[in-house]
C-alpha cells in the first residue's frame, strides 16, 4: 500500500472485482474487529477511540458487493488507523502466553464453530491478510502499477 494514491484507491473495476479502496478497507477493518471484538472482547477501534477517523465512510467487518462499490476511503487517515490497528494487534499478541493460544472460542456465528485462537490468528488475521494483498497487488497491476514489491 506504501505506493498506491488516490486515484488508484478509488478506481471502480470492471466486473464484479471489488476496488482497492474496499478490499483496503475490508482488511483493516476486519483485522480490528478480529482482534477487538472475538478476542479481546471489547469494540473494534472504528467503534470506539478510532470513530468517525478512520478514513472509510463506512467502517465493518463484513464486505458485500454494495458496500464495496459504495465505500469511500480517504488514503491518508486510512493509513493512520491502520498504524493504530497494527500496533494493538502487536500489543494484543505480546500480551499473549503460549497458553492463550489454546483458549477455544465460538465462532457460530460467522460459520466457523468453535475453534482455538491459534486457528484465528493463523487463518482469519493471517492467511485472510495474505489473501487481500494478492487481491491489492492485482487491482494495482491492472492499472498499470507495480503488483508486488521486489
Amino acid at each position: 500500500m506504501q505506493d498506491v494514491t488516490q486515484e488508484q484507491l478509488d478506481w471502480q473495476p470492471p466486473g464484479k472485482a471489488n476496488p482497492l479502496g474496499a478490499t483496503y478497507a475490508h482488511s483493516l477493518c476486519s483485522e480490528d474487529a478480529i482482534v477487538h471484538k472475538l478476542l479481546v472482547g471489547n469494540q473494534p477501534l472504528f467503534e470506539s477511540e478510532w470513530k468517525e477517523k478512520t478514513g472509510i465512510s463506512d467502517p465493518r467487518w463484513g464486505s458485500e458487493f454494495e458496500w464495496a462499490r459504495e465505500v469511500k476511503v480517504d488514503l491518508e487517515a486510512a493509513r493512520q488507523y491502520a498504524e493504530a490497528v497494527y500496533g494493538s494487534t502487536d500489543d494484543y499478541l505480546a500480551s499473549l502466553e503460549l497458553a492463550d493460544l489454546d483458549r477455544v472460542l465460538d465462532l457460530s456465528d460467522i460459520g466457523f464453530g468453535e475453534k482455538k485462537a491459534a486457528f484465528i490468528f493463523s487463518s482469519l488475521i493471517s492467511a485472510h491478510a495474505s489473501n487481500m494483498t494478492g487481491e491489492i497487488s492485482t487491482l494495482k497491476g491492472l492499472q498499470g502499477a507495480k503488483g508486488y514489491p521486489g
